[in-house]
């Protein structure tokens, strides 16, 4: 008991697909895994780790015979594909020329970022870079991904948080994370954050529910901050009293009374006169 597995590779060939698809004859089959390891590595250290970043997430490699098909799954797509898909022909050529082979580039948007692990991961990792405060960016996220849909969240970091001597662990969790159950889609994804005190790990699991369940992402409303500016005042004073229309027919009837009571007076006064 208590020993720990990663809910990908546990899941994978079951309820998962294969990130990379390919047969390979026993003389082949390390050269392809290198090769594949290759563009995972490029293609990260390119639109991960360089401004301005894709957030690629995920990379797929699919192998025919005459060419290598390159799935990217972005929350960027347009940094990636480029003006005019620049970007992504000058990925297919450098790619080409790192492995000899043709090679196809396909980019698919992620709709929702905050159900992926690996941005989410990505994302404190980032801003524990920054020198942000550790708790509250594990709050945001995991409070982020259970508005979004999600039905359990759980975040871990480990190291020298907020530069103590004493490396530690801290968790998050919110909802339920079933890890023993092969029918829950749990995304799981693991982040380093360099900072100058030492590397910080972060871990996080995401529980959106059973296999063939669609999750459908919530679209949280955000509240707009009331105007501060003068409208409504007269003369940045004190505002108008908005009158009822019932209390404005009184306030007209009572004006016409008045002026016909001094107009009478007036006739009388001449008269007298």
């Amino acid at each position: 008991m208590g020993q720990k597995i990663s809910p990908i590779g546990f899941r994978t060939g079951i309820t998962l697909g294969w990130q990379s698809v390919w047969f390979a004859p026993k003389a082949d089959y390390g050269d392809f895994l290198v090769e594949d390891q290759k563009i995972r590595r490029y293609v990260d250290r390119r639109f991960n780790r360089q401004m301005p970043k894709g957030a690629v997430a995920k990379i797929e490699v699919i192998r025919t015979r005459n060419e290598v098909k390159v799935t990217l799954h972005s929350a960027r797509p347009g940094i990636v594909i480029g003006p005019r898909g620049g970007e992504v022909d000058k990925l297919r050529e450098e790619l080409e020329e790192l492995t000899g082979r043709k090679i196809s580039v396909n980019v698919i948007e992620i709709k929702v970022p905050e159900l992926n692990a690996a941005l989410v991961a990505e994302a404190i990792a980032e801003q524990l870079s920054k020198r942000a405060s550790f708790r509250r960016t594990m709050k945001q996220h995991c409070e982020a991904a259970m508005n979004a849909g999600a039905k359990g969240v759980k975040i871990i970091c480990s190291g020298r948080l907020a530069g103590s001597e004493m490396a530690r662990r801290e968790t998050q969790k919110l909802g339920s994370i079933p890890l023993h159950t092969l029918d829950a889609n749990v995304d799981y994804a693991v982040a380093t954050s360099r900072t100058t005190y030492g590397a910080i790990g972060v871990k996080a699991w995401i529980y959106k529910g059973k296999f063939g369940e669609e999750v459908e992402p919530r679209q949280v409303r955000r509240r707009r901050p009331p105007k501060r500016s003068g409208a409504g005042t007269q003369g940045g004073g004190k505002p108008k009293k908005v009158v009822p229309n019932r209390d404005r027919e009184i306030t007209v009837e009572a004006n016409k009374e008045s002026t016909i009571e001094n107009t009478n007076s007036a006739d009388k006064s001449v008269n007298n006169d």
